[in-house]
């Protein structure tokens, strides 16, 4: 698993229902592409979570400033993000995902994620959530380990996870669902996920699902083996629960079964790929101290910005640092894709949406669950995109007065529509370059253009027109 708006103005909901005609649907799976063997999975596959984290700590949150002159990048606080998806105009009118629940799920979770989100809200003057949650369905997670990187990995996930879901819907509940494996996928780590999904659903827990964390495509060994994993999703359906997964932080490119070797094309991920799920891509926002934005949002990739590897990774780079998209090799293409088939042709493809996840723009995180990992983070990828968009859904399910379900079809009808909550994004791409073997690989990735495109979906959100827009479409 890779560890990976002015005033509202409601669209009326006739005028964009009468979009939804033939989009409802989902088509059949497509094997294409898939590994070779017919049998469900035996052979482990890596799991992730979708976060970039290049441990430069401080004792107060870096302001945009501090950032662009200690490491020559952008980094951002919470109001700052509210601001650039237009959210203080919901928050004037009561709109801040009360009744909500977000679900966030992550293996082994945060031992301070609680202290954590208190001192992130005094420190930016949110209110603690009305209810904020940690289960652990599917069996008692081990105890903390701060000598052990996956569990580090994990605690980072959990806490960008929650503060900026929270950022986003400050009024909505957060169940944290806590699962006590991830090294594999197929065997110990993904089930685990999955009966935890279940028991979330089955439950009537949440209504919108988190999850930051995806698999190679190609690491199947079968597209039988992806749909043993799936129930979770079907259930999601069926009880209309809106369910995000990131859809990964290496562009173009993905990372093998080893967890260190890139294919050399192009690939995309599961569950980002799997048509009951909505894939969250990332953008890079360009933002001034307050928030306003000061060009429009681009397509992330940080691949080729020597400062931006620097901060990461400590080199000159190029590594793989982009948002991920394209088409994928085990779903075909759902109808409620069918009005963007010029561009996935027969296959499903991703991103649905992208959100924030910029290294080069990395929102302020606070954490402390290790000695060496105190302090205020500069922190990035579709990691953050997904609990961002999640605080969206949140807000929608609050106007709709329920949760939402799938709300594919409804994207994908706004889109349709011309909503003018959806915001086009039309500059970038998600290409990268990396050494691999001694030698310098490009792997060519997607441009964004007007309307869909694989780099950026149907583009991003001003939040005051995008969240009426939703709850009238997908909520009918």
């Amino acid at each position: 698993m890779h560890l990976g708006g002015r005033a509202a103005v409601i669209v009326s909901a006739a005028a964009l229902t009468g979009g939804l005609a033939g989009l409802a649907g989902l088509s059949g799976p497509a094997i294409a592409g898939a590994a070779a063997s017919p049998a469900v999975a035996q052979a482990t596959v890596l799991i992730h979570p979708d976060v970039q984290y290049a441990g430069h700590n401080s004792k107060q949150p870096p302001t945009t400033a501090d950032c662009e002159a200690a490491y020559k990048v952008a980094c951002y606080e919470a109001p700052q993000i509210q601001q650039a998806y237009n959210l203080p105009t919901l928050y004037a009118h009561g709109v801040n995902g009360k009744g909500a629940t977000i679900v966030i799920v992550d293996s082994f979770g945060s031992p301070t994620i609680r202290n954590d989100l208190a001192t992130f809200d005094a420190q930016f003057g949110l209110p603690a959530p009305p209810s904020f949650k940690i289960i652990q369905p599917a069996g008692a997670v081990p105890p903390f380990d701060p000598t052990n990187g996956t569990m580090l990995s994990w605690a980072g996930e959990t806490t960008l996870d929650v503060e900026y879901a929270h950022t986003i819907a400050p009024g909505a509940s957060i169940v944290l669902v806590e699962t006590p494996v991830a090294e594999t996928e197929g065997v110990t780590g993904f089930p685990q996920i999955i009966q935890a999904e279940k028991y979330v659903i089955n439950h009537h827990i949440g209504d919108v699902i988190s999850q930051s964390f995806s698999a190679t495509e190609q690491t199947f060994s079968s597209k039988a083996s992806v749909d043993a994993l799936r129930a979770a999703y079907v259930d999601a359906q069926r009880h209309h629960v809106t369910v995000l997964a990131a859809t990964g932080d290496s562009g173009a490119a993905n990372v093998g079964l080893d967890g260190s070797t890139y294919f050399t094309f192009p690939a995309t991920t599961w569950p980002p790929s799997d048509p009951l799920v909505t894939a969250v891509g990332g953008t890079q926002l360009h933002l001034d101290a307050n928030g306003n934005h000061t060009s429009p949002d681009t397509v992330w990739n940080d691949t080729f910005n020597l400062a931006t590897n620097q901060f990461i990774f400590g080199n000159k780079g190029p590594n793989p640092l982009a948002g991920g998209g394209g088409k994928s090799v085990l779903f075909s293409r759902p109808s409620y894709q069918n009005l963007v088939r010029g561009v996935v042709g027969q296959a499903r493809g991703v991103p649905d949406i992208s959100m924030s996840a910029a290294c080069n723009g990395a929102v302020d995180v606070y954490q402390s669950f290790a000695p060496t990992e105190v302090g205020w983070f500069p922190t990035c990828g579709t990691s953050e995109a997904t609990p961002l968009f999640a605080g969206i859904v949140a807000l929608a399910d609050q106007v709709a007065h329920h949760s939402l379900g799938l709300i594919n079809p409804a994207l994908y009808a706004m889109s349709a529509l011309h909503a003018p909550g959806l915001v086009d994004v039309t500059s970038g791409n998600n290409t990268v370059s990396f050494t691999q073997n001694n030698k310098q690989v490009t792997v060519q990735g997607f441009n964004a253009r007007p309307g869909y495109d694989l780099a950026s979906g149907l583009g991003t959100v001003n939040g005051a027109l995008f969240v009426p827009e939703l709850a009238a479409l997908a909520g009918r």
